[in-house]
């Protein structure tokens, strides 16, 4: 079952789930968090026999592209269970965020990843100049400006994402 959760409604329970979830599926330290650079705005979850076995996070922010402030919506915190992967959870959970994000005021949706399902569900690569903070570990680190690694854009709106446009994320990747 997938359930969109908005982050403010995250329980202290659905917190500690998401929390070992992350960790079980990343050999990054989230420092025991349920989320690594920032609060997402919302959630989808999978869950079975009310475990969380799958989650993805989005958040919502203005960008700059060129020379227009634009809103989109990020991907991050993308996860499945290793004991359960391989069975489609993330391809229903991803198809649910397009879903929602397309209710949202986004004029794209965004994500930083190589993964076969974002090619398959529309993203494409886009290798724009973006400039952002590093944020790791909780710590801002340096503004940093440089070719996208791995961005994947879903126009959301019906108009083209300009690839040689330079990107101010206002803020860290997602």
């Amino acid at each position: 079952m997938i359930d969109m959760i908005a982050d403010w409604e995250v329980t202290p329970a659905d917190e500690a789930q998401i929390a070992r979830l992350l960790a079980r599926s990343f050999a990054t330290d989230f420092g025991g968090r349920s989320y690594f650079q920032q609060r997402p705005h919302f959630r989808l979850v999978w869950r079975e026999g009310g475990q969380i076995i799958g989650h993805m996070a989005v958040m919502m922010r203005a960008i700059r592209l060129g020379g227009a402030l634009v809103d989109v919506a990020g991907l991050a915190d993308v996860a499945t269970d290793p004991d359960h992967r391989g069975r489609g959870i993330a391809a229903g959970l991803l198809q649910a965020t397009i879903t929602q994000v397309r209710r949202t005021q986004a004029d794209y949706f965004l994500l930083f990843g190589t993964a076969a399902l974002y090619g398959a569900h529309g993203f494409l690569p886009s290798p724009n100049v973006i400039t952002y903070s590093d944020l790791r570990g909780a710590v801002t680190g340096l503004v940093k400006t440089e070719a996208a690694q791995d961005m994947r854009v879903l126009p959301l709106r019906g108009r083209d994402w300009p690839v040689d446009a330079p990107v101010d994320l206002l803020g860290h990747l997602f």
